[in-house]
């Protein structure tokens, strides 16, 4: 072996007395011993890569690398425990990693800068968005200002034909009492005239004034009068009310349905660039998991966050174990971030692009898993504020007896036994969310398939006292057995779909 000193080889071999380290001045020692761990640990000592570590086994130098195990050997090494493997000088292994690490670190360059621009572009995304915002909220106010000119004018019209066949219907009434009034005149003239005729005692008299009267007499009939103006404006009242009713149908359907259309067509979202340039090496052409240990490779290390934690709530274990503790309630600070009504808390870290997996115990009844937005509601009441009732909330339910699946307020029986493991599995450029039975076979209890338009949460509902959800490390062993499906080998099972 080399002498870190004197830059000398040791005389001794693999059975000399001065192993594991050798100087002809300091005589047996253990300096060498922390760069033996060290070497051990990174592949080589020094920062400058010259000097290698000792075989434990043969006492030779490390001076080969091999490719199979990725692991620095000694030339008795390559005769036992890996021979046939593929070898080469540590020196070679050194250039080709250093090549793979300078084309990881331009990668990384490449990511950091793609999402630094990303940032930068969400930044002036913000003020564009804000700007467009105000000039569309500019032509709804104008436009909306000239369909009330309209309504108004109409109204304008409208009252000026009904105060037109009000002077109508007035001139007509007054018309008519005049001649009434007229008529009424002459009829009080004629009866005078008869009351006179009456009194006349001479029959010769009588006879001669009433012939004479009666060629004279004028017409005592009275013109009918009809008033029908309630009828008339019943009538008018109707053509408004319905005229009303279609126009306001029509505002409906005209304004708020195509507008609505409109977004969920057009889907006025934020695009990222991030995406196309990190994800399009990495994704190309990777399967889906299939085992626990494909699951795995995609482990996010996953904590509460205790600004958000309902006050009924217990938050330990390094914020990653919560507990119902109704009906005692914790001392935390009113935040606006924080939950009102619901016992609910969200996780610290978010999902957004890509594939996340993480993993959770669950006991009690009515505990409930999922994902959400940011933007959920933190202290309504109503059920749009739980992860069960909105359309941007996908979660898992065990009920004490059985699984559901909840979204938009609406349930889904599960035909599926008890889990103590809950996986799940998010590919977020797919769309799809996938709630998993960890055991030592993965069993797929409930997917779905959407359109994710913000980063997405780790959410949990625990609805009853003692309900528990505890967030495991990645491949942390499990604690308790389930009554499951029949197990096999563990870690690489296939997976078996029992739900969908």
């Amino acid at each position: 072996m080399w002498c870190v000193t004197h830059a000398s080889r040791a005389p001794a071999g693999p059975s000399s007395p001065a192993s594991p380290a050798w100087c002809p001045t300091a005589g047996p020692t253990s300096g060498l011993t922390w760069r033996t761990q060290s070497f051990r640990t990174t592949g080589w000592w020094s920062r400058s890569g010259t000097s290698r570590g000792t075989c434990e086994s043969h006492k030779w130098p490390l001076e080969l690398f091999c490719c199979a195990d990725a692991c620095c050997v000694c030339q008795d090494c390559v005769t036992e425990d890996h021979k046939g493997h593929n070898t080469v000088p540590v020196v070679e292994a050194r250039g080709r990693i250093e090549r793979e690490l300078r084309e990881k670190q331009t990668d990384m360059v490449k990511t950091v800068t793609a999402a630094e621009n990303a940032i930068n572009k969400l930044q002036l995304n913000t003020v564009s968005i804000e700007h467009s915002v105000t000039e569309v909220r500019a032509v709804i106010e104008s436009q909306f200002e000239e369909l009330q000119a309209v309504v108004e004018r109409a109204k304008r019209e409208v009252t000026e034909i009904l105060e037109g066949e009000e002077k109508q219907a007035l001139r007509q009434a007054e018309g008519i009492r005049v001649h009434l009034e007229q008529r009424c005149t002459e009829l009080k003239k004629t009866q005078a005239q008869m009351e006179k005729l009456s009194k006349n005692k001479n029959d010769v008299d009588f006879l001669q004034e009433y012939s004479e009267w009666k060629k004279e007499a004028t017409d005592i009939s009275l013109p009918g009068v009809s008033i029908g103006l309630m009828d008339r404006l019943n009538s008018f009242s109707r053509v408004i009310v319905d005229s009303t009713q279609e126009l306001c149908t029509m505002v409906v359907s005209s304004y708020i349905e195509k507008v609505k259309d409109t977004c969920k067509n057009d889907k006025m979202g934020i695009k990222t660039t991030v995406q196309a340039i990190v994800a399009a090496k990495q994704n190309m052409s990777i399967p889906d998991p299939v085992t626990r240990d494909d699951f795995l490779k995609y482990a996010a290390h996953v904590s509460f966050d205790a600004d958000t934690a309902h006050k009924f709530l217990r938050l330990t274990e390094e914020n990653r174990k919560v507990t119902n503790t109704t009906p005692w309630q914790h001392p935390y600070p009113d935040l606006p971030e924080r939950f009102e009504n619901w016992r609910q808390v969200l996780a610290a870290e978010s999902f957004y692009l890509g594939r996340r997996y993480f993993e959770a115990d669950i006991s009690g009844e009515g505990t409930h898993i999922g994902l959400t937005y940011k933007s959920i509601d933190r202290k309504g009441n109503e059920s749009n504020s739980c992860i069960t009732g909105n359309n941007f909330s996908w979660c898992l339910q065990w009920n004490g007896r059985t699984f559901s699946a909840w979204h938009s307020d609406v349930e889904t029986p599960l035909n599926m036994e008890k889990f103590t493991r809950i996986g799940v599995y998010v590919d977020y450029t797919k769309g799809l969310l996938a709630f998993y039975g960890v055991e030592d076979t993965m069993t797929l209890i409930h997917e779905y398939q959407a359109e994710f338009l913000e980063p997405l949460y780790p959410a949990f509902w625990l609805s009853k006292k003692e309900n528990i959800v505890a967030l495991v490390a990645p491949g942390e062993p499990l604690r308790l057995k389930s009554p499951s499906p029949p197990t096999s080998p563990a870690n690489g099972a296939i997976v078996s779909k029992m739900a969908a």
